[in-house]
């Protein structure tokens, strides 16, 4: 029974998030994961070896050679069957963040807190955009969250906890530093060591035994990473972590969220400090910073959604920052607690319409997004021969699914066109501006096709030129 109303709750939770987000869309990242897992699961060696390719997950390209079968429809555009199955997935991972917050918050804080904390991560632009977009930053969150959570309730798990952290770990690789800390406390707190300790090496060992089969270097996700953040000229050192890292933070929970994270925390700290929950908060909060700080002086990148897990985190104590003093016994305790949450409460009213023009401004751009993506496929059919050859370097990966080819073997307009081939190019300035350029691009040219290429029908967004040997042009 319990079984059934948790599945229920899901189901109505997922729905809700979809509703809120109105769209969604499969990103650059997840999509070389579909790309490499149809190629491991026909025998080959993913082809990593292109410009800009995203850090492979372990745990997502495990996933990717599961729905293989399904990139391969048969006729028309390959990998859209494969590619729903990701979205549905997708707001699912929304909906278990949110249960999970919302359970820690309850356990920690009372009813009303763990409601507000949900509510306050799935309201979050950051969050709601990343999740519509699939990223395998939400299920991890998830589940280093849940991993919480069962500490939370049985003191000293154990196994759950590291079999939790784990698979968290084999989709990004902070969690490692969750594992090792908490084998750390339990070593310290039993003094001795137990076999599944060994749990918290399944993670990174399993990480580079990964990048070792796929690309002969156990470091590759790091050295690539890396390279990639200074190609793309992203912001990276620990010296730049304490003037970017407040703001990242703001950018997700927004003031109203930061000022009610602030007193729960700060109140928690002060009147429950000795309450596990809130023990067990705290920890968490410093491992994620840590981690955070670690991953920035490794040269990787200081990004917004590697902040996310901290902003969740603190996002419960949010929620007890708005209501946490209704669990308060002390009646002096009790009042000041209330006080506090009243102008926290009145922070998050007052800025609520703007949280909800945030909103608004998401669901358009992915509307927006996926009409264009839509198109895209339409031109993309038309095409009448290969190579197929794209502006810069964000549709390859999509173009790679929907056809059945390796990424290498589609073209960017940037680095030069081949002598023949099927060029698809926005048809306006706003079609390139809203789905292919980003602000970080340095190269923000589209290409016009070369001279002797001729254009066809193309679609709604997009234009199609190509020029073809004769055999296929016939």
């Amino acid at each position: 029974m319990r079984a059934l109303r948790f599945g229920g709750e899901i189901c109505l939770t997922t729905i809700g998030v979809w509703l809120l987000a109105g769209h969604g869309l499969v990103n650059y990242d997840t999509l070389y994961a579909l790309v490499w897992g149809r190629e491991i699961a026909a025998g080959s060696t993913p082809d990593l070896d292109v410009a800009i390719a995203p850090t492979p997950h372990p745990l997502a390209d495990v996933g990717a050679v599961l729905l293989a079968p399904l990139s391969n429809s048969g006729s028309g555009l390959q990998g859209q069957a494969a590619m729903t199955v990701v979205l549905v997935g997708s707001f699912i991972a929304l909906a278990l963040l949110a249960r999970v917050v919302f359970a820690l918050g309850r356990d920690w804080f009372g009813t009303w807190s763990g409601v507000a904390a949900a509510l306050i991560v799935v309201t979050r632009v950051p969050v709601l955009d990343f999740g519509a977009r699939a990223y395998v930053d939400i299920p991890f969150i998830a589940l280093v969250l849940a991993a919480m959570l069962v500490e939370t309730r049985r003191p000293r798990a154990g196994w759950p906890v590291l079999a939790l952290l784990a698979a968290a770990g084999l989709l990004r690789p902070e969690a490692w530093l969750f594992s090792f800390a908490y084998v750390g406390w339990l070593a310290w707190e039993t003094r001795r060591f137990d076999p599944v300790f060994l749990i918290a090496l399944v993670a990174p060992v399993g990480w580079m035994l990964h990048d070792l089969l796929v690309t002969g270097d156990p470091l590759h996700s790091w050295l690539d990473t890396r390279e990639s953040a200074q190609q793309l000229n992203r912001i990276t050192g620990i010296d730049h972590v304490p003037t970017t890292m407040p703001r990242r933070l703001g950018e997700i929970l927004r003031e109203a969220g930061l000022l009610a994270a602030a007193i729960g925390g700060v109140l928690a700290l002060a009147w429950r400090r000795g309450e596990r929950g809130v023990r067990i908060g705290v920890a968490a909060g410093v491992v994620a910073v840590v981690a955070f700080c670690i991953l920035a002086a490794g040269g990787l990148p200081i990004r917004t959604r590697y902040l996310m897990l901290t902003a969740c985190i603190l996002a419960v104590f949010a929620g007890a920052g708005l209501f946490g003093w209704m669990t308060v016994e002390d009646r002096r305790h009790r009042r000041w607690w209330a006080w506090l949450s009243a102008v926290a409460l009145l922070a998050v009213l007052v800025t609520a319409p703007n949280q909800v023009d945030r909103i608004r401004s998401l669901r358009a751009a992915l509307s927006t997004q996926v009409h264009i993506q839509d198109s895209l496929g339409e031109a993309v059919e038309q095409a009448p021969c290969e190579p197929y050859v794209v502006p810069n370097r964000r549709p390859v990966p999509l173009v790679a699914l929907w056809r059945d080819v390796t990424p290498g073997s589609v073209a960017v307009a940037q680095d030069g066109f081949p002598a023949s081939g099927s060029y698809v190019f926005p048809r306006r300035p706003a079609v390139a501006h809203d789905y292919i350029l980003d602000p970080s691009d340095l190269d923000k040219r589209v290409p016009p096709p070369p001279a002797g290429w001729r254009e066809l029908t193309g679609s709604t967004d997009w234009r199609l030129a190509a020029r073809c040997p004769r055999a296929s042009a016939g």
